[in-house]
């Protein structure tokens, strides 16, 4: 006998969702039937895919190893049925983006109009996470992300690049004074440095060091949010390192303005797209990549990719 897309399906669904009575939730099924379907499989295929116990599920090795076969198969069927219905139907259907908090205030939600207006059948989710999340996981479309990519198992849309600039306040300058150079920044009490508390990365600013490398600050005062470091260097708290799709508009209008140019390197931090699929991917997903390329390329912060 061979094995049927519905065990298949059951199988994918329990394996992600951690528990036959999730997938069962999930499919509309019942537990015994998500149940009979795995027996069913594991008999065709006279091996035992998930060991059981009475608080969670663990794949195999045979497991692992049909699973990568089991969700090709899937996806190929998905993406048929997608392809034969975007011939005579709109993208369709719930969209979920997830994205760091900044970049979906400053990019994504002013865009949102228009997108809607183009693909009205599109039910849009916008979500917001400052930490790399998993898109099975979070049950995610598309993420947006800034910087490297550290996940190979993802299909990546280059979208593009920002430039990291160093800010600050007038009203900050007016009572702290310009730094001269990068070396100002570490002297002790000089300044007020606003950086990072995760991915002490973000706190290499495209400062020539002495010997050339990029200036690592130690922060005066910390944030987990870029946004939050934004809203305290518009206060006048201190100097702050962030990107131009942040910043562009405080520039702008003047609310901050760089400081020290001629000591900038430029660093630029990478936008990418990244979405769970093995081949072509649906109309909706599709259409919102294509929908952000084309008016990301039109920003006067972005530089091609």
């Amino acid at each position: 006998m061979k094995t049927t897309l519905e065990e298949l399906l059951a199988f994918r669904t329990v394996v992600d969702t951690g528990s036959i009575t999730s997938a069962a939730e999930q499919l509309g099924q019942t537990v015994s039937g998500i149940s009979r379907a795995l027996r069913r499989l594991e008999g065709k295929l006279d091996t035992t895919l998930l060991t059981r116990t009475t608080r969670r599920l663990t794949l195999t090795d045979e497991g692992h190893a049909f699973l990568a076969h089991a969700r090709t198969i899937l996806s190929a069927v998905d993406e048929a049925e997608d392809q034969l219905l975007s011939r005579r139907l709109q993208p369709a259907g719930r969209l979920r983006v997830n994205a760091a908090a900044p970049f979906i205030l400053h990019v994504v939600a002013p865009l949102v109009a228009d997108f809607r207006q183009r693909y009205p059948q599109i039910d849009l989710e916008l979500n917001t996470d400052d930490l790399v999340i998993d898109l099975l996981e979070e049950d995610t479309d598309v993420a947006l992300r800034i910087g490297p990519l550290r996940d190979s198992t993802l299909r990546a849309k280059a979208l593009g690049g920002s430039a990291l600039k160093v800010l600050a306040s007038p009203a900050y300058l007016k009572a702290h004074g310009r730094p001269r150079n990068a070396a100002d920044l570490q002297q002790h009490g000089k300044h007020v440095l606003l950086g990072f508390s995760q991915r002490e990365s973000l706190n290499h600013w495209p400062l020539r060091g002495d010997h050339g490398e990029r200036l690592h600050i130690r922060p005066t005062m910390k944030a987990s949010s870029g946004e939050t470091l934004r809203l305290l260097a518009l206060q006048g708290e201190g100097l702050v390192c962030l990107s131009d799709f942040m910043t562009h508009e405080d520039r702008r209008r003047g609310d901050l303005v760089q400081v020290l140019p001629r000591d900038t390197v430029q660093v630029l931090q990478p936008i990418h797209a990244v979405y769970y699929r093995s081949a072509q991917v649906s109309p909706r997903i599709t259409c919102f990549l294509d929908f952000m390329a084309e008016h990301m390329a039109k920003a006067p912060w972005h530089v091609p990719a």
